[in-house]
Order: C-alpha cells, then sequence, then structure tokens
C-alpha cells in the first residue's frame, strides 16, 4: 500500500491542494417525501447512464440528471411491501435496475421499456442490500443471508451460490470493481470479505462495535476498502483486503451511513447520522491515514444514502428529512477549479424540486 502515493507527485499534490475549489452549500435540493428512515436499507444509486434511482416507500423514481426529467418507474403491490434496496447494473450502457423488496424479492426492471423483465424469490426476509458483478447480482436479507443470482440462469431464482457469514441483517454489500472480491457488512457488527467463486468468507472481521453498513473500495487499490460503523461505533476503518489488517481508524463523533470513494482524486466521502447529520470530505495520505477536509451541513436529519454522479464530481446525499442534496465537492480531470467555481455559482443542476 505504500505504493499508492508513487503517481502523485508532491508538486502536483499541492497544485492541486491550492486551486480546488469546494463548495460548502449544494447546487440543488431536491425534495424526497416518504424516504423510509431506516438505516439498514439502501435507497438510491446512480447509473452510468447518468439516470438517479430513489425509492420512496412502494415506489422507485428516476431523474434523469442530464435533462431534469422524472420518472415513475413502479409501485410494488401489498400492504406494507416497501422497497428496500435497488442497484444499477454495473455495465456502461445497462439499463436494468435491481429492486430489492420488503417481501423478499429481487426484480430486475427494464428502465428503457419500463418493464420489470425478472421476480427473483429465494429470500426469507426482505432484501436489503444488492450490488452487481458482471452478470451476477447479489443481494443481502434480512434472513443474514447472501445469494448470488445469475441473470443468465434460466431457473426462477437464478441462485447459484448462498453464502452464510452473517447472524443477522446483511445492510452492507459491495463488490470490488475488479469483481475478485465481495465485502459484507451485517447488523451483527461483522464486516466479511469474500473472494469470488467461494462460499465461505476469507476473512471474518469484528472490529466494528455497531451494524457496518458503509462499504466502499478505493477505485486505485484494488485491495484497499473503507469501512464504517453506527451510531455505537462511529469508526471509519481502512482495510487492505489482502491480509485482512486494519491499516488504520477513525473516529468520526457520528454514526457512519455511507462512504463513497472520488473517482479522480485520493479523496472520500462519508455521510452520517446521529449526532451531527454531515458529510465529511476526507483526503487520502496513504497507508491507510485520512486528513478532514471540510464538513458539509444542511440536513436536519441523518444522511443515510449517497451516490457519485457518472462524470465523479458530484456526490448526492438522501436524508431522513426526505431531501436529497448534490454536492459538487469532487475533482474534476476535464473542468478547471476556476470554472467549477463559476458552474456552482452561476446555476444549479437541472429539473423541478421534487423527485416525484
Amino acid at each position: 500500500l505504500e505504493s499508492l502515493g508513487s503517481s502523485f507527485s508532491a508538486s502536483s499534490s499541492k497544485r492541486r491542494r491550492t486551486m480546488r475549489f469546494i463548495p460548502k452549500s449544494p447546487d440543488k435540493i431536491l425534495d424526497a417525501p416518504d424516504l423510509v428512515d431506516d438505516y439498514y436499507l439502501n435507497l438510491l444509486d446512480w447509473s452510468k447512464s447518468n439516470i438517479l434511482a430513489v425509492a420512496l416507500r412502494q415506489c422507485v423514481f428516476l431523474w434523469n440528471a442530464s435533462t431534469g426529467a422524472t420518472q415513475k418507474l413502479l409501485e410494488t403491490t401489498g400492504q406494507g411491501n416497501i422497497v428496500t434496496s435497488l442497484a444499477w447494473g454495473d455495465e456502461p450502457t445497462n439499463n436494468t435496475l435491481s429492486v430489492g423488496t420488503h417481501s423478499s424479492e429481487v426484480q430486475l426492471w427494464d428502465v428503457a421499456a419500463t418493464k420489470c423483465v425478472r421476480v427473483m424469490p429465494g429470500h426469507r426476509a426482505r432484501v436489503s442490500s444488492l450490488s452487481w458483478n458482471a452478470q451476477l447480482v447479489s443481494s443481502g436479507s434480512r434472513d443474514s443471508t447472501i445469494h448470488h443470482h445469475d441473470v443468465r440462469v434460466g431457473s426462477n431464482d437464478g441462485v447459484v451460490a448462498e453464502l452464510q457469514g452473517h447472524s443477522q441483517e446483511v445492510c452492507g454489500l459491495k463488490w470490488s470493481p475488479q469483481g475478485s472480491q465481495l465485502a459484507s457488512g451485517g447488523n451483527d457488527n461483522l464486516l466479511n470479505i469474500w473472494e469470488a467463486r467461494r462460499n465461505q468468507s476469507r476473512f471474518t472481521i469484528s472490529r466494528h462495535q455497531a451494524a457496518v453498513k458503509a462499504l466502499a473500495w478505493c477505485p486505485f487499490h484494488s485491495n484497499l476498502l473503507a469501512s464504517g460503523g453506527g451510531t455505537a461505533d462511529r469508526r471509519i476503518c481502512l482495510w487492505n483486503t489482502g491480509n485482512g489488517q486494519c491499516l488504520n481508524e477513525v473516529d468520526t463523533k457520528s454514526q457512519v451511513c455511507a462512504v463513497q470513494w472520488s473517482t479522480h482524486d485520493r479523496e472520500l466521502v462519508s455521510s452520517h447520522g446521529f449526532t451531527h447529520n454531515q458529510l465529511i470530505l476526507w483526503r487520502y495520505a496513504g497507508r491507510g491515514r485520512v486528513h478532514k477536509v471540510v464538513e458539509l451541513t444542511g440536513h436536519q436529519a441523518r444522511v443515510l444514502h449517497m451516490a457519485q454522479s457518472p462524470d465523479g464530481t458530484t456526490i448526492v446525499s438522501a436524508a431522513a428529512d426526505e431531501t436529497l442534496r448534490f454536492w459538487r465537492i469532487l475533482g474534476s480531470p476535464t473542468r478547471s477549479a476556476a470554472k467549477l467555481k463559476m458552474e456552482h455559482s452561476s446555476r444549479g443542476l437541472l429539473g423541478a424540486n421534487c423527485i416525484r
């Protein structure tokens, strides 16, 4: 991990820090009425084709960030059958959205056709986390299991493997960008690291003292994972998943709800609940070390979810105050700091003021 800094000279890093403009207010705020206030769910994702999906109780709405248009994609049937998770397929041209429900189903939706193309049962409780790896969609459930569904398999549920490594709800689930490792976090306070095509966890880690929902793989190092713990823990831990070593931990003083790495810079963003309901931008300094850059406030309740725009410049946060806030706080390889500052001061993102 010492090699992480090899491609960044001290002088270029210093120039970027000097020139960087980081706005402390959001570019845009969208109302998200009926956003469920449940720490263990995953209700927000931004596709590579620039479509934001958000679940509001039994409905999923889409917001086109290029045009500002909104669309209702679906509404589940059955009283109380709320949407509990969603995740876009990871191919750049993929229009498939996976949706987990309280009734324990995983649904696949063709967004272009506005059509449900497959319903995959198999879990025995709500599906609270989803993550894609090429043609494989993995689902984590309150029944404590993880299912791998191969969408090419013709059987009804498409389940090709069941992983058992948690004793409570699996609320965090993320495949590494290379598809070689899967990280899972549970309400049992455990973090599991799984190797692809193996049904036994390589590492079972009990360092966190609360539920592990926030998980994010570093885009510039294949074995670097950030994890965050709930209210009784409040820590972000940085892991070398090659050997299971904890490189560093940081007490954030608040419940950690979500983590996102920047795709352009050596930075990450965390969102928080009790007690401060803030976002924090961190600079990664190598060997697991992080330094706080800025705290972003404005949400009036815990910031449950985050997603990143496909161009890597904007973080959207969804909070229990029923708002989505768009923060253009990350660097851009194609737009200068001066241009980003001008864009922030002159206009917000396109569209209406309500997601539905």
